[in-house]
């Protein structure tokens, strides 16, 4: 993993940011469904109010990719979680250990943090992604369905 590293993300990397989401959304086939501007990730990801948290990735000094995280709690155990909005990794840079490194430094910080776990979501459709996370240990959750409100459906929801 020479050459790769990670930093904490800064509201200077919100254009950054948002270019990496229009990118993996292209990649997941779903361009149409980012409405998020780079004012939208100054204010969530950097506002006042923020629980969310971001990290940028380098190779030999070049931004390369990112990780969108925050936590989460289990009653169960009684402990948070951290859970993994988004990880992405150019195309062009896949190969080079920044994907592991994004991983390792996340699980790091659920560690520091005690986290009970760390979670994300995969499409199923993705299977580079699904090898590469049970290549590291990462077991699927098959037990759950995830279900979402999102948009009128949330609107007309919460208004009845």
């Amino acid at each position: 993993m020479s050459g790769v590293d990670i930093r904490q993300a800064t509201i200077e990397d919100s254009a950054l940011i948002h270019k990496f989401v229009v990118e993996l959304a292209i990649y997941e086939k779903a361009e149409h469904e980012v409405l998020a501007t780079v004012a939208d990730i100054e204010n969530a990801l950097f506002g006042a109010n923020t629980t969310t948290k971001a990290v940028i990735c380098t190779f030999n000094n070049e931004p390369i990719g990112f990780a969108v995280y925050f936590f989460n709690f289990s009653t169960w155990l009684g402990k948070h979680g951290l859970y993994l909005e988004d990880l992405y990794v150019s195309p062009e840079h896949r190969g080079v250990g920044a994907g592991k490194a994004l991983l390792k430094h996340l699980a790091s910080i659920a560690v520091s943090k005690e986290c009970g776990r760390f979670e994300w979501s995969v499409l199923d459709w993705n299977e580079p992604a699904i090898q590469f996370y049970e290549s590291i240990g990462a077991k699927p959750q098959n037990e759950w369905v995830s279900y979402r409100l999102a948009g009128k459906a949330l609107e007309e929801f919460a208004s009845r």
